[in-house]
């Protein structure tokens, strides 16, 4: 991982880090990975392993740090209005930081992806909302929806409990970041239904905000499973997903990480936490950067996929998801 000292105004006083492979051809993919609080670019890379996979699949990440001396705890500042509106705070030195990415490395302008955990993952969430036509998908782990919270009143308070908002007020906050958009980017959620640091209610919010987005019916959800963990998903009226959901059963606050995979050394990080799926290599199967991949498992048979529906049909309705 390498420091870029300068990569253009800097609003938001963020720190650049990122890893290119060496010999990385023109028209590569872009990752953007944003840590959580209590965390550096380099505590974030160690739990994600997102430079390990860019050395071995071909494509170059993006690290944006923040400074303790704007937020003591080390978190993205996704709370203050200045720091997630478009051109402005520490969105648009992210912004800028990927100006450069793309113009040193000649990357792809139509695959730049963004996930975050946490402080990182609402980041990624308002990257997402004031700069849509810069990403084709985004990934946001144990993250809150945009706009929901304005104050470290409101912030606190959104963690513990979730917006109290309809799906169509979420969905207006992300229109008034970006008024007039037609297309918008693919959105991923994680969650862990246990997460006593960010209110799993957030992850429905998020779902719900992206639904209203993309103007696709919460009632059309699909139940599948992918890599033996359950999800929820919905496409638009191309076929296509645009939003898909998994709530790991039992999970606390943190990072899905497969200590038995060779990415060993996330099992030890911090907010890692082993459930038998490495998260960030099933991130980038997703966004179609993985060079090997395995044979699509096939579908499970009815009385599975029954099974599956009803058990996460309750638990999701047990942290307010299917009351709203």
């Amino acid at each position: 991982m390498d420091e870029q000292v300068a990569f253009g105004s800097n609003p938001g006083n963020l720190g650049m880090y990122s890893c290119v492979p060496r010999g990385l051809p023109k028209s590569s993919a872009l990752v953007v990975a944003l840590h959580a609080c209590q965390q550096s670019a380099r505590d974030f890379d160690l739990a994600t392993g997102w430079s390990e996979l860019g050395r071995e699949q071909g494509f170059a990440v993006l690290f944006p740090e923040q400074k303790c001396e704007n937020n003591s705890q080390n978190c993205f500042n996704w709370f203050v209005e200045k720091h997630i509106g478009r051109d402005d705070g520490e969105i648009a030195s992210i912004r800028h930081m990927i100006e450069k990415m793309l113009l040193d490395h000649q990357l792809d302008r139509d695959r730049v992806f963004v996930t975050g955990l946490s402080a990182g993952g609402a980041m990624a969430c308002a990257l997402l909302a004031s700069y849509p036509e810069l990403f084709a998908a985004g990934t946001i782990i144990a993250g809150l929806p945009y706009g929901t919270a304005l104050g470290p009143f409101d912030a606190m308070k959104a963690m513990a409990f979730g917006p109290a908002h309809s799906s169509r007020e979420l969905g207006n906050l992300i229109r008034r970041a970006s008024p007039g958009r037609k297309r918008w980017p693919k959105v991923s959620i994680w969650h862990g239904s246990q997460d006593g640091v960010v209110a799993p209610a957030n992850a429905s919010a998020l779902v719900q905000q992206w639904l209203d987005i993309h103007q696709v019916d919460e009632a059309g959800v699909l139940l599948d499973e992918v890599d033996g963990q359950a999800r929820m998903s919905w496409r638009d009226g191309a076929g296509a997903i645009v939003v898909e959901h998994y709530l790991f059963d039992g999970m606390a606050h943190g990072l899905p990480v497969d200590a038995k995979s060779p990415n060993l050394s996330a099992s030890t990080a911090s907010f890692a936490l082993d459930t038998g799926n490495w998260s960030t290599s099933r991130i980038a199967k997703s966004w179609g950067l993985l060079r090997q991949t395995r044979r699509p498992a096939e579908d499970p048979p009815p009385e599975l996929q029954e099974e599956m529906g009803f058990n996460l049909w309750d638990l999701w309705s047990r942290i307010g998801h299917a009351s709203k």
